[in-house]
């Protein structure tokens, strides 16, 4: 970067970013940042997702509840330091050639900007959705996309000029320039450098604050490999401005984050996509003295619901993900879509989850095989034990149902192994209920807690039945145990079902199970694409046992077959 090697530069580089809880900057003098603070200190980030972004009548159209004051206090009492707020501007705006915002909604986005400055959190504002309803035409119609997209940078740069500099701006959301995702052409990189050359050139022209003020860069898609890697930093070297931040997102190695192809663990190949993507963004931007925000992060199965990804198992990405991002020295901004945090209560809705988090922004939590202890109803109940990863911290105690437990004579730990006693978990179990009975909790001297649930089973029982395509569902008496997946494949062979290049498919797209009303669910989707005949479904427990089923589909009918039980150990396949 020229910037990175003129020395004149570096010497003047020593303030630290403006701070007020106000919008006015009358007093605001400093004309450079220390951008790598400024970044640093946003740590960590929380996404006001599907409000502002929202495509419908106003901020409640995908079902969140208006944005309050209180909301914005909550989010940082939670410890958050910086706070995205995704914007669609299509619906609000009038006709070309101006393409008037319209003010009440600017206004209110501006309320909302307002309340998170007072409340000291860094501030990103963007064009969100505008990609994909309109910004992706501009492959065949630039010049109209790129005098839409100018219209709305010089309306929200001249209306936030004078605001301190911890608002920043992102360009635009997830660009892409194609209907499709991951339909990647090589003037799609072009497009790209204009639309973020366009938008640096409309604000630093814009005076005010606006010449210093932070400004956000995506890659295509914000993906992370490294060809898109590449093309964005060349955007950022030939900028040559010290006030650029780079963005990604990241939802997780695709067959594990929608439970797919028997990705049911956060096991070596999950791990290893994060290391090698957040290596090539640390070495293409971070090592190069340009920081970096992953702008959203979760898992793509939670767009189903959060339980796709079972609860040990989702700690455990949450856990490396975060760890491995502070240690490259990323930003990250969780996505909430409003399935995190409860708008209505000021509750997270999933509390460990959220300490796991929390814990995860100042160091490592210790973690477990599993976060659950299965006992087969009528069995004698022996001792247990699992692998631990202690990632450098000491258990310190267990806990059973908030009962201190005695080292040596109710648990034991070899190494990383640990060991709860049968004794300890015939108290648990007490008469065997079906389902869960307690907890036992693993306290370390840093981090989370990890909590074993304790469950009493017997094998799952599927009944027959028959159904239509669009509404299939076969009664189920879980009997204590939970789903993991479902393989289905053709009696005379192949693979059957959406994605028949895995007998495993895809949990919540495929099929569901619904615990309250004793169902499991096959989705109209999965039946799309199975043709008629005779369908083997084997259901996966977490416990280790698996159950067969039929079904035999004619035209819109089905007909489903019980079949008998098997036990074996949960060895599912990718």
């Amino acid at each position: 970067m020229k910037w990175m090697k003129s020395m004149a530069w570096l010497a003047v580089v020593l303030v630290v970013s403006f701070v007020a809880p106000a919008v006015s900057s009358a007093d605001e003098d400093v004309k450079t940042l220390d951008i790598q603070s400024y970044v640093r200190d946003m740590q960590p980030g929380w996404n006001l997702g599907n409000t502002f972004d929202a495509v419908g009548q106003d901020e409640t159209a995908w079902g969140n509840p208006r944005v309050t004051r209180e909301l914005i206090e909550r989010i940082a009492d939670e410890g958050y330091k910086s706070i995205r707020i995704p914007v669609t501007w299509e619906n609000r705006i009038g006709g070309a050639p101006d393409y008037p915002i319209d003010p009440q909604f600017l206004n209110r986005v501006d309320q909302v900007v307002q309340w998170a400055l007072e409340e000291d959190l860094y501030v990103m504002i963007n064009l969100h959705h505008d990609s994909w309803l309109w910004i992706y035409e501009m492959e065949h119609n630039y010049n109209g996309v790129m005098v839409k997209y100018r219209s709305l940078w010089e309306q929200l740069s001249n209306h936030f000029k004078d605001y301190p500099t911890k608002l920043m701006f992102e360009s635009v959301n997830e660009p892409k320039f194609s209907q499709n995702w991951d339909e990647i052409r090589e003037n799609h990189h072009a497009l790209l450098d204009d639309l973020n050359t366009v938008f640096f050139e409309i604000v630093r022209q814009s005076g005010g604050q606006n010449d210093i003020r932070p400004l956000v860069l995506p890659t295509m898609e914000t993906a992370t490999s490294q060809p898109l890697l590449n093309n964005l930093y060349q955007t950022i070297d030939k900028l040559d401005d010290p006030n650029l931040i780079a963005t990604v997102h990241y939802y997780g190695f695709w067959p594990f984050s929608v439970n797919i192809a028997g990705y049911t663990r956060f096991e070596e190949d999950s791990k290893r996509e994060i290391i090698e993507a957040f290596d090539r963004v640390h070495h293409t931007f971070v090592a190069r003295g340009i920081p970096v925000v992953l702008g959203e992060f979760g898992l793509l199965g939670f767009d189903k619901h959060t339980g796709v990804i079972q609860q040990g198992e989702k700690l455990k990405f949450f856990e490396f993900l975060i760890h491995h991002l502070n240690e490259r020295d990323i930003t990250h901004m969780l996505w909430d879509n409003g399935q995190h945090f409860n708008r209505h209560t000021y509750e997270w809705y999933d509390q460990e989850l959220f300490d796991m988090m929390r814990a995860s922004w100042e160091g490592r939590s210790s973690v477990a095989e599993s976060n659950f202890i299965y006992l087969k109803q009528g069995d004698p109940i022996a001792d247990a034990t699992v692998s631990l990863q202690l990632h450098g911290n000491e258990l310190t105690g267990l806990r059973a149902n908030g009962q201190r437990l005695t080292p040596g004579q109710d648990y034991e730990l070899n190494g990383e192994r640990l060991t709860v006693k049968a004794h300890v978990l015939s108290a648990i179990a007490g008469s065997g209920t079906l389902g869960s009975n307690g907890m036992v909790t693993a306290e370390f001297n840093r981090g989370a807690d990890w909590h074993f649930r304790v469950n009493t089973y017997r094998t799952p029982v599927l009944q027959s039945t028959q159904g239509h395509v669009s509404n299939f569902s076969i009664p189920a008496s879980f009997n204590g145990n939970s789903l993991a997946t479902m393989e289905a494949v053709y009696v005379d062979g192949g693979n059957a079902g959406p994605q028949d290049w895995t007998s495993f498919k895809e949990f919540g797209y495929a099929f569901s199970p619904s615990y309250d009303t004793n169902e499991m669910k096959l989705t109209e989707a999965f039946f799309r694409e199975v043709r008629d005949g005779e369908v083997r479904l084997t259901f996966h427990f977490w416990s280790g046992e698996t159950v067969n089923y039929t079904i035999i589909k004619n035209g819109n009918q089905v007909t489903g077959i019980a079949a008998q039980t098997t036990n074996s150990k949960n060895k599912n396949k990718k």
